[in-house]
């Protein structure tokens, strides 16, 4: 907020900021701190009466983060693919299909970004960088047209997964499980360590399924259930207490 308003001149008075709810915990590869950059410029942008488009708040939120990665998402919602060119960030916002819910399966312990990071090695074999790339190229085909079933293939991966995922205890076992009960796909969301399912919306018992698996190996992971959001952040004025 202090960035916005030096950014633009603005000086508020009385202004007192509470913090309401924060559901995201950090250091989960949960996105948290771009979540937190984007709930501050939508909160400065407010009380500077909506002096900034979304794409000034884009910008300044990238600009803070050092990567549009998140931030996109986080402000657009949807998914969001994005590169940077020169000083340039590119992006095209896709709307996800309706008929799946994901579940994040969140440990309880944290996994520093710059840890995650060190376990990759310098280079990428090219049969590896092509791998992937594929499967992006599905994934995005996939979410835009509603082909879930393909799901299983897009969220194969052969860059990152294999060197984080031996710093994440009982890795396997809950990635093997949410397959096994019906998960369309998982993946380590960002850099880890918590788990992602994509499952299907109708099915009504894969979520309490999963929490039975792993209350029943004493696996003390936090487990929640996600909607796909595609309009993006968002301001709200009344009760707090409603909210």
């Amino acid at each position: 907020m202090k960035i916005c308003f030096e950014k633009y001149n603005f000086k508020p008075k009385g202004l007192n900021i509470k913090l309401i709810k924060e559901d995201i915990p950090i250091s989960r590869g949960l996105g948290s701190s771009s979540s937190c950059i984007i709930a501050g410029l939508l909160g400065a942008n407010y009380i500077m009466n909506n002096l900034l488009s979304l794409e000034e708040l884009f910008r300044i939120g990238v600009e803070i983060e050092g990567h549009p990665d998140n931030i996109a998402p986080a402000l657009f919602g949807g998914m969001v693919v994005s590169v940077m060119e020169e000083d340039n960030v590119i992006y095209n916002k896709i709307d996800v299909k309706n008929g799946i819910n994901f579940i994040a399966l969140i440990p309880n312990f944290e996994l520093s970004t710059a840890l995650s990071r060190s376990a990759l090695p310098s280079k990428v074999e090219f049969k590896d960088a092509v791998y992937n790339i594929s499967r992006v190229a599905l994934m995005i085909s996939s979410f835009s047209n509603g082909s879930y079933d393909l799901l299983k293939y897009c969220c194969k991966d052969s860059i990152h997964e294999k060197y984080r995922s031996p710093l994440i205890k009982d890795y396997d076992l809950v990635y093997n499980k949410c397959m096994e009960l019906g998960a369309l796909g998982c993946f380590l969301s960002g850099a880890g360590p918590t788990i992602m399912a994509i499952v299907n919306k109708d099915d009504k018992n894969i979520f309490s399924n999963i929490k039975k698996f792993l209350e029943s190996k004493s696996i003390p992971w936090d487990i929640k259930k996600l909607c796909i959001n595609n309009h993006g952040a968002m301001t709200f004025e009344g009760d707090t207490n409603e909210r």
